[in-house]
């Protein structure tokens, strides 16, 4: 399959690229070779050749690695979003210093200039509001791949080849898709970005879903873990749209 292909494609690749930068380095004459580069390069080679034995050796199992991958991504990604919303601090404190020089008498001169205020530092009233189903959304998207994920363990088959191949295709999308929605909650805040932002990475989780009821992995498709996702995703879709009308009217 496509996806098994991939990865022995890229630990292949990693291999060669590692075995280049060390011909690179022995080539180079000890007065010209930065210290330790060398040892560095045996390293990169040794690393790459030890995930050799790690390839998945079917694509169901190479297809299983993809998603536990994209699970993981989305995890960090709302537990970033999670973070900043708790702590009401979108940047975790990276920017203080403009705020000990708060009374400094060029800041008007600054915001003239472009340098942030803080409206660019922190989230408006409706911009905490907007964020309650972004992050629901974040969530329903984890819960999408898990779920996929555990179908695939389930009930996948070595054979099945393309079907498992096309559900990690559309897998692969959520991920970025969560992390450009992720991207456009922090301030300033643009609430049309949201939107369109929210309303791509619905239409991959729905294609997603809709691929994977229509494989072998869902022995029954009318199981019902897939239309309550697709319920949750319409209704953290529906609240963003209500909240982010007015854009649309301006």
């Amino acid at each position: 399959g496509i996806t098994l292909r991939k990865l022995v494609r890229n630990a292949t690749l990693d291999i060669v690229d590692g075995m280049a930068q060390l011909m690179d380095v022995l080539f180079i004459t000890p007065a010209q070779s930065p210290e330790n580069s060398d040892l560095i390069s045996y390293n990169s080679v040794w690393t790459a050749c030890q995930q050799v034995p790690r390839i998945p050796r079917d694509n169901k199992a190479a297809a299983l690695s993809m998603l536990t991958k994209n699970v993981d991504f989305v995890k960090d990604a709302h537990e970033e979003m999670e973070q900043a919303v708790e702590e009401c601090d979108p940047y975790c404190g990276l920017l203080n210093d403009t705020e000990d020089n708060s009374d400094n008498p060029g800041d008007e001169e600054d915001d003239r200039l472009g340098c942030p205020n803080n409206r660019d530092l922190y989230w408006s009233e409706e911009d905490q509001e907007l964020i309650i189903p972004c992050l629901a959304l974040v969530r329903a998207s984890k819960a999408c791949l898990k779920k996929i994920r555990i179908s695939v363990a389930e009930n996948g088959k070595k054979d099945q080849v393309a079907q498992l191949d096309d559900i990690v295709d559309i897998s692969d999308e959520i991920s970025p898709s969560v992390d450009d929605l992720a991207l456009s909650i922090y301030p300033p805040m643009c609430h049309l970005t949201v939107r369109i932002n929210s309303a791509k990475l619905v239409s991959v989780l729905k294609k997603a879903l809709e691929i994977t009821k229509a494989s072998h992995v869902t022995p029954q498709p009318e199981d019902s873990w897939i239309p309550l996702l697709i319920n949750a995703v319409d209704h953290c879709m529906n609240r963003i749209k209500e909240l982010t009308q007015n854009e649309l009217e301006l």
